[in-house]
């Protein structure tokens, strides 16, 4: 284990996915999105997904080089097709317009089409915020959520993100969570440490509770709050399938197999203008007042702060070093 800084780490990421058949504008979207969940301390969302990247840029299951296609099926409307490519560049392409649709209508939509996975949906409802905008986002996954009572799996986690921006230009909330009790990857991850996960996050193939995480991925994952979870889940299927023409969760396969059709997700988000409300501001600084009264309790994103140097695995490390070249 050693420190890296988060330039290393951009820097090698995008050599990386170059090596391997990306383009140059897509190479850097992932890389600057692989920077800031490491900068985060979000290792799920950062390093753990290079390498299927890569093997997948090499099979085709994503494709590295197309130019995403911006279209306004509607005045405020905004639909981006990914084109079977990365989240991330599809959303910068459709980022200013959505903006600017906002600016103009109060509310705007922005639906990015066919695209592989998003990873970290905050990412991107972040920078709404820090354009001035409220963002909302909503995404799918490969299944592995069953309907509460229910042990077939029919959605995936779902996650919902939400980010409002400050006055000054930073954040005054934001949250992003899968709508499970726990996002996928941390079962995956203790899986590959051989470690077990709490009771409450995974039922069995049987539908009955464990805490072995292979049990857990060959069944199924639990709603947080059980049916209120499951009721997001399933608004969120509805947004990013639903409103972008992209597949339903039953059909995606897993997302990091190197090989496979594409992943075939959606993304939803919704930009709210707060200049509409002549008292947002004013409702949103009391809010922050009332929850930040208590020592230690603070809004939701608060706080946040970006490592310059965050600890990689060698194991991890090399293998970036391997499929960026640099050996």
């Amino acid at each position: 284990m050693a420190l890296h800084t988060l330039d290393e780490i951009e820097t090698l990421t995008a050599k990386a996915l170059l090596a391997h058949g990306a383009a140059p504008f897509a190479a850097r979207e992932v890389a600057r999105a692989v920077r800031a969940a490491e900068g985060y301390g979000n290792k799920i969302c950062g390093l753990y997904y290079v390498e299927s990247y890569c093997l997948q840029l090499r099979s085709g299951r994503v494709k590295g080089e197309v130019t995403p296609v911006v279209s306004t099926p509607r005045p405020a409307a905004v639909h981006v097709d990914a084109g079977f490519g990365f989240a991330q560049p599809a959303f910068a392409y459709g980022l200013a317009p959505a903006l600017d649709c906002a600016r103009q209508f109060g509310t705007a939509t922005l639906a990015i089409a066919h695209a592989h996975t998003c990873t970290s949906l905050g990412y991107f409802t972040e920078q709404i915020a820090r354009a001035g905008c409220i963002g909302i986002g909503f995404t799918n996954a490969s299944p592995i959520v069953a309907a509460p009572g229910g042990k077939s799996r029919v959605i995936g986690t779902n996650p919902i993100a939400f980010s409002v921006p400050a006055k000054d230009g930073g954040l005054a909330m934001q949250f992003d969570q899968s709508t499970t009790a726990v996002a996928l990857g941390k079962i995956t991850m203790a899986k590959a440490m051989g470690q077990e996960i709490p009771l409450g996050w995974a039922l069995d193939a049987n539908g009955v509770p464990t805490t072995d995480p292979d049990a857990a991925l060959s069944g199924s994952l639990v709603s947080v709050g059980g049916h209120k979870g499951w009721g997001f889940g399933l608004m969120a299927e509805i947004l990013a399938a639903g409103m972008t023409g992209s597949v339903l969760s039953q059909n995606v396969k897993p997302l990091k197999s190197p090989d496979g059709p594409p992943h075939d997700l959606g993304q939803f988000y919704i930009l709210i203008d707060p200049g509409t409300s002549p008292v947002f501001d004013a409702r949103l600084a009391a809010l922050g007042a009332a929850a930040n009264h208590d020592a230690g309790a603070r809004m939701p994103g608060q706080r946040r702060q970006v490592l310059e140097s965050v600890e990689v695995g060698d194991q991890t490390w090399d293998r970036l070093r391997e499929l960026a070249g640099a050996d």
